[in-house]
């Protein structure tokens, strides 16, 4: 008996590795595309400020032959009118149920609703971000029972296999960070008045970045470009060496050595929070005891906060009440920093979505776009209500099933 055909690799890879076997050679045919209808209805997250489309990319998928209808006011909280998406070719919707019965696919910032999920229709192609630990079985079970395709933004990779929005807004949120903590030294947020840097004659602002990651590099490099002692923290060297190589020998760059981290935070005026955890909550670092002997009217940001944070004193503030004191150190802890540069970020998500929808359309629809681009998969979690992402299927107890496999159905 003849041995099985790599036997020690899974079934989609060698799914993967039949679709390039040599093939008949066959004349191209030129795709037909497809005009999409895209319904962006209003972020009804507490305090979610973006919007995932701006007016010139509108302006872009109209031109491009696609219908865009908009929930009125729904680009207002980023400073965007329905006079702009109007003037961009957009149609103005006065209700979300008026959105999500008309468009095939309904792009969003923060996850849907428990109202809005009564209002996906069948078949529909639901883009936003998942944040699966914080949604229950019966989430999934109804976007499933709804035949719904959904992807989801922060398992979405590009081709160099990057994760596209999560490295745009981390790039924001590192910078804003710094700037945060900027605006909290000064005497008009009844800080201890000092200028977040450094000029001729005065020492320097020290600042401890805790993570050496997409977030804790920008962070760097801002607080580097206003004048700061900068020190960054992280286990892993290779983000370390990287962050050295790209930002020049005058970062100073250790291990999560709780000495040497303790002995930094007793001078620093500003602690960034920049670690991640790929899966549950983020490592607690930083004990009250350390932050205690921080110095009186320095500034903690905990970026981490939306994983639970890294500083055993933070809680979860809101952009309303963002700021509270303990042992006389600022806490800054709103898990949505994003949403405080809300056009920036709108911005940022538009320059990424603009190009999938386009290609989306090119390619004659979602089917299409995905069996062209296998890195997109990654973003899938539920392919026509069948679950594709092995992350989900655990935490909701819920059969998977290889996206891949589903691809190759097609042949």
């Amino acid at each position: 008996m003849s041995k099985p055909l790599h036997p020690k690799l899974p079934v989609g890879s060698i799914v993967e590795e039949s679709m390039i076997l040599p093939q008949e050679l066959m004349q191209e045919v030129k795709k037909d595309g497809k005009e999409l209808f895209i319904g962006l209805p209003k972020e009804t997250s507490f305090q979610e400020n973006r919007i995932a489309l701006v007016p010139e990319s509108v302006a872009l998928l109209v031109n491009r032959g696609h219908q865009v209808l908009i929930e009125s006011k729904a680009g207002a909280n980023a400073n965007f009118t329905d006079t702009d998406y109007s003037e961009a070719g957009a149609q103005i919707a006065y209700t979300s149920e008026e959105v999500f019965k008309n468009a095939d696919i309904i792009l969003k910032v923060a996850p849907p609703s428990d109202a809005e999920l009564d209002l996906i229709c069948d078949k529909q192609t639901l883009l936003s971000i998942l944040q699966i630990t914080m949604q229950s079985k019966d989430y999934i079970a109804k976007l499933k029972a709804k035949r719904v395709t959904a992807l989801a933004y922060e398992y979405m990779r590009d081709e160099t296999d990057m994760l596209p929005v999560i490295r745009a807004m981390s790039e924001l949120v590192g910078s804003t960070s710094i700037l945060i903590a900027s605006e909290y030294l000064s005497n008009t947020t009844s800080g201890k008045g000092e200028l977040l840097g450094g000029v001729t004659g005065i020492p320097p602002t020290e600042v401890v970045i805790l993570g050496a990651g997409t977030v804790g590099e920008y962070a760097a490099k801002t607080a580097i470009g206003l004048g700061a002692s900068v020190k960054v923290f992280d286990n892993n060297i290779y983000k370390l060496r990287r962050l050295q190589q790209n930002l020049g020998k005058t970062l100073y760059t250790s291990t999560l050595v709780p000495s040497i981290l303790k002995k930094a935070l007793k001078i620093a005026d500003v602690a960034i929070g920049a670690i991640h955890a790929k899966e549950g909550r983020t490592p607690c670092v930083v004990t009250e005891e350390m932050v205690s002997e921080m110095r009186f009217g320095s500034v903690i940001v905990d970026v981490s906060i939306d994983q639970g944070g890294c500083f055993e004193t933070s809680e979860v503030t809101n952009h309303t009440d963002p700021v509270y004191k303990k042992y006389g150190v600022v806490h800054y802890c709103v898990p949505n920093i994003a949403s405080r540069v809300a056009r920036t970020a709108s911005h940022a998500l538009s320059n990424i979505f603009t190009p999938i929808l386009n290609q989306i359309g090119e390619e004659g629809g979602m089917d299409e776009f995905l069996w062209a681009n296998k890195t997109i998969r990654s973003g899938i979690y539920l392919y026509k209500g069948t679950v594709t992402n092995r992350y989900v299927s655990d935490v909701c107890d819920l059969p998977y099933r290889d996206l891949s496999l589903l691809m190759a159905s097609r042949i």
